[in-house]
């Protein structure tokens, strides 16, 4: 790979004088120690999305974002040669400025917008899955007890019918589970099967059954050597903001159980862009919070980089920040104390440029400039820059319906995944043992009944042959006496 490739142009800084001067890069190498894109609302951070989107897939390696307005659809086909988008190259250099489109995989959790996307619930996991429900611990830890259960009874929980059977099989077995595994108490399960039907009312349970995602085709490449940029439609799965983070947390988590450990690669295996990443932390319980830093933090030797899109450097633990080497801020506003302070923080992250104020450069940014610091040799922060971003090679702006249908039509997991298999699973076993214990309960009573009748028989038997005794008793007693009468009348007649 020459210096050249191993780069990715992201625009030029800008001199004291206004004009611009070398290029901002960023290295593949370190394209895996993560990243942060800030911003206010309107100042640039989707086309920043979508130009190290472009990049990353030129140089070979596959994408995976959150289209949460659309617009990132855009990058599916060639740009569209405008003066602003002309203007804007030839400040910074770029020459030549050339248009291309991009191999896209779109993807949508509900089946509208893209190719399905599906887990199952064993997959998921209870934590996730508690997360998911926003479940007390107490409700979590039965959650927990329930999944034990399924792994020990072999109870493959794959949809939701699955996890609704396991809740009714745990209660109605409450008292007994409790004695070995803690207390299991109804009204808790109760809970769950609640929340669970709160899912199903809102149009959550599509996100569970199979076929199940695999890894391996959100990591494709086309015949051109490009990256596929997977697009996830979170138009409408920003109604349910809970499912949207958990999702991709639970995406992460996939990612970094089946990958193998590569170190540091020449560039990274998959670059992943967590838009809205706010969503991702609002609330979040401290073991959640923890298991997201984990995953953060160790993920980079599997040769995946991490890049975290929110308007508020503050949105983002301090934990989790500390491991993000690649910055790009827009302009921030600062009318608010929360607001200042944030500016403050972001200032405070970048290493200092003795040639102006990193403070209230943040707060002057215009729309496509932002403050640029990315990890050079032996992985230290580069000295900040006030970059110009670079105009994008793909359109700017969503697809069209049809666009996106025909592109639907031609991708490369087309009937892959469009149609929901539903196999032998936890609701099938615990139906088959319900209908079995009935079939067994309905024959022992049947026996019982049998054995009953038989005795009534029995009983019916003996009675008519007793009472056929004592009719030949009184027969033959009846007819003795007669004898008897006619004996003594007899002998006194012949008397």
């Amino acid at each position: 790979m020459s210096e050249q490739d191993a780069t990715i142009f992201l625009g030029a800084s800008r001199n004291p004088d206004d004009s611009y001067k070398e290029a901002e890069t960023l290295l593949l190498k370190y394209g895996n120690r993560h990243g942060l894109i800030t911003g206010a609302t309107g100042t640039g951070k989707t086309v920043t999305l979508q130009i190290l989107a472009e990049s990353f897939s030129r140089a070979g390696v596959p994408v995976f974002a959150a289209d949460i307005k659309g617009d990132l659809s855009g990058t599916a086909v060639k740009g569209e040669s405008k003066d602003f988008l002309l203007a804007r190259a030839e400040a910074i250099k770029l020459d030549p400025y050339e248009f291309h489109d991009n191999p896209v995989i779109f993807w949508d959790l509900f089946g509208e917008q893209g190719h399905p996307i599906r887990t199952t619930i064993s997959e998921m996991g209870p934590l996730l899955l508690s997360r998911l429900m926003n479940l007390t611990d107490a409700q979590e830890g039965v959650l927990n007890i329930a999944f034990r259960i399924a792994d020990e009874e072999g109870l493959a929980l794959l949809d939701m019918k699955d996890m609704k059977a396991l809740l009714a099989h745990v209660y109605e077995r409450a008292s007994e589970l409790s004695v070995s595994y803690g207390n299991v108490n109804k009204a808790s399960v109760g809970a769950i099967q609640r929340a669970l039907l709160v899912l199903e009312e809102q149009g959550r349970d599509h996100f569970f059954g199979e076929p199940a995602l695999a890894i391996k085709d959100i990591m494709r490449t086309a015949p051109n050597g490009a990256g596929a940029i997977n697009i996830l439609a979170a138009d409408k799965l920003m109604s349910s903001p809970r499912l949207y983070a958990t999702f991709l947390l639970w995406l992460l988590s996939e990612l970094f159980e089946e990958l193998p450990e590569v170190g540091d690669p020449e560039k990274p295996r998959l670059v992943f862009f967590f838009d809205e990443a706010h969503l991702l932390f609002d609330e979040a319980p401290k073991v959640l919070i923890d298991r997201v830093e984990q995953v953060v933090r160790l993920i980079r030797s599997k040769g995946v980089g991490v890049y975290f899109v929110t308007q508020n450097p503050l949105d983002v633990p301090e934990s989790v920040l500390a491991q993000l080497g690649n910055r790009v801020q827009h302009a921030l506003r600062a009318y608010t104390p929360r607001e200042t302070k944030a500016v403050k923080v972001a200032a405070e992250t970048f290493r200092p440029n003795p040639d102006f104020d990193t403070y209230k450069a943040i707060t002057s940014l215009g729309t496509g400039e932002a403050l640029i610091s990315t990890l050079e040799n032996k992985g230290i922060p580069s000295m900040v820059e006030r970059t110009l971003i670079r105009p994008p090679a793909s359109r700017i702006g969503p697809l069209t319906p049809q666009e996106r249908a025909a592109m639907m039509a031609t991708s490369p997991v087309a009937g892959q995944y469009d149609k929901a298999i539903d196999r032998e699973s936890a609701f099938e076993i615990l139906q088959k043992r319900t209908q079995e214990k009935l079939a067994a309960d309905e024959a022992a009573e049947q026996q019982a009944a049998a054995e009953k009748a038989s005795r009534r028989t029995v009983s019916q038997r003996q009675g008519v042959v007793e009472a056929a005794m004592k009719s030949v008793v009184r027969s033959v007693g009846t007819s003795v006496g007669r004898a008897i009468v006619r004996g003594i009348l007899g002998s006194l007649t012949r008397r």
